[in-house]
């Protein structure tokens, strides 16, 4: 059965004013009919269903429908990959190989020196460059404070790790970066630094960061997974300065959530051994010798994801059409208007740093007094239709850092009981959006909370039953 769209307003929330674009924030620079799903309703409590407002960008975007378009016209004449000589093997492998080179191009990548290296997702491909990469047998790899767990855990098997500290605002603290690159220079392996924080969204300075790790010996890798969908991304030449030597990133954070993501980076930084060794990523196997095959072939063991490459390498072909930069243009207007209404709800304290000050992409960290962050996403999600993400957001370091918790706060508290809220927009978000949120943020923050709500063990908040069974 299709549920009825609810008429609003929403109890206790003032009615949603219609969707045409103000001069706060001005238009999508993504059309809304691009995105697949934009119209999906969400159910509530009470029974009704209204319109879904997904404000967790930063954890999956969702599909475009030229994204959609290409796997699906793909799919008939889908087939293996490689040394396949039928017609649907010889479309299926230049479908892939024509992904590859669309992705490299996107980040600015030398055909000659570097390659592209397709694998699930971001942290799979941090987790292939840490065993990968060579380094020298003393080397000291350098990450930061606002790192996702995945820019940082690997390496932990590989060498010494040592972070960078954040500044007390949450900004990378460029002062102690130096303290480090000159204290192990020459023995610097790599510096992993985020593109943009999964947290705060703020965009360090990684070319900048990059000159001052070669000048110590040093290579640098960008996690990438929160830039590619807000920012233009350019490794650069191999003998500027400021070249990035490899960038990992995901298809489902950029509009493609088809399971795909791709390490890009030099060639002559990786091993000549797989790290994950098997169908596809030899030349030739005796009983007991092996010929490894060239990059990227020997890093993507097994039979690739194709549709999820072909959808990577749409999505950003149509990120390259919209533009990045005017995409960037959009999320600034956007966190500046977000920003400036939670400042003025009772109770809201924002962690991050200021906007006007700081260079961010379209994510906003918050808290609200009184309230459990798991909880307030909760209410959001089941009364009002929004969603949000609580929590750490795999960043357990640089929440600490911002909520001004200890080490033993952190391994201390009980699972999902630490953290913040965090809205996240999108290029196709609009002011809209950002209105319900603030009228269901203000009845939250007026203490109005329909549902019984309990806390599993897990920390997240469920409803024990509808609304509609209390007020009955």
């Amino acid at each position: 059965m299709t549920p009825a769209v609810a008429a609003f307003p929403l109890p206790g929330v003032a009615t949603p004013a219609p969707r045409i674009a103000t001069t706060a924030v001005g238009p999508p620079s993504i059309d809304r009919r691009e995105v697949v799903g934009i119209d999906e309703l969400a159910p509530l409590l009470d029974g009704r269903w209204v319109p879904y407002v997904n404000l967790d960008n930063a954890a999956t975007t969702p599909a475009l429908q030229s994204v959609l378009d290409a796997v699906t016209d793909l799919l008939p004449r889908y087939a293996s990959v490689h040394r396949g000589t039928g017609y649907k093997s010889r479309c299926t492998t230049e479908a892939y190989e024509r992904a590859r080179r669309v992705v490299g191009r996107f980040v600015g990548a030398d055909p000659d020196l570097d390659t592209v290296v397709f694998g699930k997702h971001t942290t799979d491909a941090v987790n292939t460059l840490a065993q990968a990469v060579v380094l020298p047998d003393d080397a000291v790899v350098i990450t930061t404070v606002l790192e996702h767990h995945s820019n940082d855990l690997p390496w932990r098997k590989r060498a010494r790790v040592l972070h960078v500290q954040a500044t007390p605002c949450g900004t990378l603290d460029e002062d102690h970066l130096d303290e480090l690159l000159a204290r192990h220079a020459g023995r610097i392996g790599m510096v992993c630094v985020t593109g943009a924080s999964n947290v705060t969204g703020v965009v360090p300075r990684i070319h900048a960061i990059a000159e001052r790790v070669h000048a110590a010996g040093g290579l640098v890798m960008v996690d990438a997974a929160q830039l590619a969908a807000h920012r233009p991304i350019d490794l650069r030449p191999h003998d500027d300065p400021g070249h990035l030597d490899f960038v990992a990133l995901s298809g489902h954070k950029v509009y493609a959530p088809f399971g795909a993501g791709a390490l890009i980076g030099r060639r002559d930084a990786l091993g000549a051994v797989p790290h994950h060794p098997g169908g596809g990523t030899v030349e030739a196997v005796t009983l007991t010798d092996v010929r490894w095959a060239e990059l990227p072939d020997r890093e993507e063991g097994g039979s690739p994801n194709v549709l999820g490459a072909v959808a990577l390498a749409a999505a950003v072909e149509r990120l390259e059409a919209v533009g990045l930069e005017r995409i960037a243009e959009h999320e600034r207007r956007l966190v500046r208007h977000v920003t400036t209404r939670l400042r003025a709800l009772p109770g809201v304290r924002l962690h991050a740093p200021d906007a006007d000050a700081v260079d961010r992409v379209g994510v906003v960290p918050f808290t609200v007094e009184g309230i459990e962050h798991g909880l307030l996403a909760a209410v959001l999600g089941h009364e009002h239709g929004i969603g949000i993400r609580s929590g750490c957001f795999c960043a357990h370091p640089y929440i600490a850092h911002l909520l001004g918790l200890t080490a033993a706060d952190v391994l201390g508290a009980p699972p999902g009981r630490l953290g913040a809220a965090r809205v996240s927009v999108a290029a196709y978000t609009d002011q809209c959006d950002i209105d319900r949120l603030v009228h269901a943020l203000t009845a939250v923050c007026d203490g109005e909370i329909r549902g019984d709500y309990r806390q599993l063990a897990t920390g997240d908040w469920v409803p024990r039953r509808p609304i509609a069974d209390l007020t009955a």
